[in-house]
């Protein structure tokens, strides 16, 4: 049962991650703040009794030094585990991070970074290339009405039925990307408004699931292994989330890994990705028995608070999303440090 042997232990994964980010917030340094929450994310995940492997982690071809695809952590992943550890009744669990999202939202002060992982039994999360994802992400009344093969405009007459909304008020999330230019246009054309976003597009997808956040959906192209992360979430939350893997250089511009379309096509054969056009559904990029989503604001967003120091602690706000027992839960922590030294006033 992972909720109930994990449930805590991941909202605490990613609170460090968050405070640890969070106290980069602002100086104008993206790689130290993802640096950083990398490091205590894999510190905490280390302590937890469990035989975990990143599958969406850092970098894919191995050259993070931590939280690399492939990685195995948890405290009985151990050399010396079976001291401590029955191995063998042990799950093996399947880990997508993003400790985190939005490295620019935090350097530069800017609200929507969170720190995130998703897990789920072994094979239960689609290891994604590090290639991006064209997504449709739309509120649970709309899963299965709306297509990622439709246009934006069938999309949104759609969603305007599915919510009883006229058009006119419903709010989509974007990437403020040049490649969007027209999909910009085309969603503006129909009435609806934009809402253009720089980074972060895991907790616009989210948003969508939860009524009263004004999100009512999010389209474009991101990155891949984000967009697994975002379907495990939205697949606890029963919202509609669907995913196509983009593989070439010229739709995006920049970004991608690999020089050309045709040897991107080849990667994706040697990842035993037949179909590079398929079109994946929430249950097939988060497809195991039980599924876990967890998250903490670094910088305040539209689901969390961001994290707020105070002398002597911190305080948090997490996210926990379960397929195992059907919430979502708001955490609110109060983090207390080391006690502060008493100065005395002569």
């Amino acid at each position: 049962m992972l909720e109930t042997t994990l449930g805590l232990e991941i909202i605490e994964v990613v609170e460090q991650a968050a405070i640890a980010s969070s106290k980069w917030m602002g100086k104008g340094e993206k790689n130290i703040a993802d640096q950083v929450a990398v490091e205590a994310m894999r510190e905490r995940m280390n302590r937890i009794h469990m035989r975990g492997k990143i599958v969406i982690g850092e970098g894919e071809r191995d050259d993070a030094p931590m939280l690399y695809i492939g990685e195995e952590v948890g405290f009985c992943t151990q050399p010396d585990a079976e001291k401590y550890c029955n191995i063998n009744e042990l799950v093996e669990i399947d880990i997508a991070v993003d400790p985190c999202e939005g490295t620019n939202l935090v350097a530069y002060g800017q609200n929507g970074s969170m720190a995130v992982l998703a897990i789920s039994e072994k094979g239960g999360l689609f290891a994604a290339p590090d290639f991006y994802m064209k997504k449709l992400a739309a509120p649970p009344a709309a899963k299965g009405h709306v297509d990622i093969n439709k246009s934006a405009t069938e999309n949104l007459k759609i969603l305007s039925d599915c919510l009883n909304r006229d058009t006119e008020e419903l709010v989509v999330v974007v990437m403020d990307r040049p490649r969007h230019k027209d999909l910009i246009q085309e969603i503006r054309n129909t009435g609806a408004r934009v809402r253009l976003i720089s980074d972060g597009d895991v907790s616009a997808a989210i948003s969508c699931a939860f009524s009263g956040t004004n999100i009512h959906a999010l389209m474009g192209i991101g990155a891949a292994p984000e967009g697994v992360i975002s379907a495990a979430a939205m697949r606890c939350l029963g919202g509609h989330f669907q995913g196509q893997l983009i593989y070439d250089p010229e739709i995006v511009k920049t970004g991608l890994i690999g020089e050309s379309k045709e040897s991107n096509l080849a990667r994706l054969r040697d990842m035993g990705i037949e179909n590079p056009d398929k079109v994946y559904e929430t249950e097939e990029l988060a497809s195991g028995e039980t599924v876990l989503f967890a998250a903490c604001g670094i910088t305040p967003g539209t689901l969390m608070e961001g994290v707020r120091f105070f002398h002597g602690g911190a305080r948090t706000q997490s996210l926990v999303i379960s397929t195992q027992s059907k919430t979502a839960r708001f955490v609110d922590t109060v983090h207390m440090f080391d006690k502060p030294k008493v100065i005395q006033l002569k």
